[in-house]
């Protein structure tokens, strides 16, 4: 039985890797795609090295009718906290309709602690939610549950959900670090 499976994580927890893997298994016959990889559009990258090109997810593309297209056996997708819930909503058809799995990869909330839309639709729809087990950890040593948004040094707490460059860094933060940042 197909499944839309979302495999999540904080990040440098190795949800790149974990989709670059899962599609080398698989035997690299399957779409990859993703959305906004920091190492540019097309492409999935991991932080170890890892690179592959991918199909850039726009927000015009209809997830399922480019599945379709391609025949593809299974589909991967990075980033998927930058779908929209339609495209969400997109994979999901592609299980229920085509028989086909959908893995997805990305993360669950922003640098506020709020899920991205991509994210909530997928905790929605997805058959499973597995976080993986490679941990990132927050500098106190405890594992990582949360991103935070540092700039200059300084954790911040406002601005816009999704911002690609600039002079901004990330932090992975447990929630008892993240949580005393916010209060």
């Amino acid at each position: 039985m197909a499944e839309l499976k979302y495999f999540t994580g904080a990040m440098n927890s190795g949800k790149s890797t974990m989709a670059l893997q899962e599609h080398h298994s698989r035997g690299s016959e399957g779409v990859l795609y993703t959305r906004q990889d920091r190492a540019g559009a097309g492409i999935i990258s991991s932080r170890l090295g890892l690179v592959s090109p991918a199909v850039e997810v726009t927000d015009d593309l209809d997830l399922y009718d480019d599945v379709a297209d391609r025949k593809a056996p299974y589909v991967i997708c990075d980033e998927a906290q930058f779908l929209s819930p339609k495209q969400v909503g997109q994979l999901a058809g592609v299980v229920d309709g085509m028989r086909i799995d959908v893995y997805c990869y990305g993360i669950l909330t922003d640098f506020q602690g709020r899920l991205f839309p991509g994210s909530q639709r997928l905790v929605e729809l997805a058959d499973k939610i597995e976080v993986l087990p490679v941990s990132a950890r927050c500098w106190c040593g405890e594992r990582a549950t949360h991103n935070a948004r540092v700039v200059d040094g300084v954790m911040v707490y406002e601005g816009e959900q999704v911002h690609i460059g600039g002079n901004e860094s990330y932090a992975t933060l447990c929630r008892h670090h993240f949580m005393a940042g916010v209060a």
